[in-house]
């Protein structure tokens, strides 16, 4: 009886220590995930942060871009230049047009998207400027597909404007002669539309040959900014914006360049922030 006894007892111990070790091994195996999983929001958080980051230096650095310094003093300019020559309905409606624009450079810089039609408003405004300056050695042509919703499509701001600018002084500016920019808007689908930025300058090409030898210019640091942020916007999962540019003289006999948008939001109207 007392040889049973202590076998009894012993399969208690042997079992009592087997119990205890399960539970060590279920508070170490629940310590050790929760610390991964910790870890895991932690380096998220990070690097959502991050990336939030490096969208506001973007946006900034594109607001930068797009108050381009040789803009503002050649407009300033030509306002004044219309002023001493008393042409003063001329003279208004260039600063009207240019008060406008920099109210709408600031405030769509602040949001993370504006509607096609809000994009259009201020290209047109902007284009609207160049042709007073340029006068009659510089025309432009907005096309937008009829089948195109200009309110309900949207684009992520301060993307489009940079490329046209490019456009005109580094693709016409350096061309005998009037030049000309097309930009059409054409539909896809109901989710997704193509933006085609034309010039009828001297090509990426030339120009990249004309800035080889030049400190670094506003168009590269704009070019940069644009190609970051069309990444990052990427990698946000919000938008996804495929991007091409080709120099019209590879495949054809006209000179100009070719810069090709194609938008497709990622997100739903309720995921963002108003």
């Amino acid at each position: 009886m007392l040889e049973t006894g202590l076998n009894i007892n012993n399969v208690v111990v042997i079992l009592s220590v087997i119990a205890l070790l399960i539970v060590l091994c279920a508070v170490f195996l629940f310590t050790t995930f929760n610390n991964r999983k910790n870890k895991l929001i932690q380096e998220q958080l990070e690097t959502k942060l991050n990336n939030q980051k490096r969208q506001h230096e973007l946006e900034l650095n594109a607001l930068r871009a797009q108050m381009n310094p040789h803009f503002v003093h050649n407009s300033l300019n030509a306002i004044q230049y219309y002023i001493q020559l008393n042409e003063v309905e001329k003279s208004e409606d260039y600063l009207s047009k240019f008060s406008k624009l920099m109210r709408q450079f600031f405030e769509y810089s602040r949001k993370e998207r504006i509607s096609v039609a809000h994009e259009i408003s201020l290209l047109k405004n902007y284009l609207d400027i160049e042709k007073l300056r340029f006068e009659d050695d510089f025309d432009f042509q907005l096309n937008i597909d009829k089948a195109l919703d200009t309110q309900d499509l949207f684009l992520p701001p301060m993307i489009l404007q940079p490329i046209v600018e490019n456009a005109i002084n580094h693709g016409i500016f350096h061309k005998k002669g009037k030049g000309e920019v097309s930009i059409d808007f054409v539909s896809i689908n109901d989710y997704s539309f193509k933006v085609e930025i034309t010039d009828d300058g001297i090509g990426i090409n030339k120009s990249k040959l004309m800035n080889a030898k030049k400190k670094q210019t506003h168009t590269e640091h704009s070019s940069f900014v644009l190609e970051e942020r069309l990444t990052l916007l990427k990698d946000s999962k919000h938008w996804d914006v495929a991007f091409t540019i080709q120099d019209c003289a590879d495949t054809s006999d006209k000179t100009g360049t070719k810069v090709t948008l194609i938008f497709k939001e990622g997100l739903n109207e309720d995921d963002y922030d108003h």
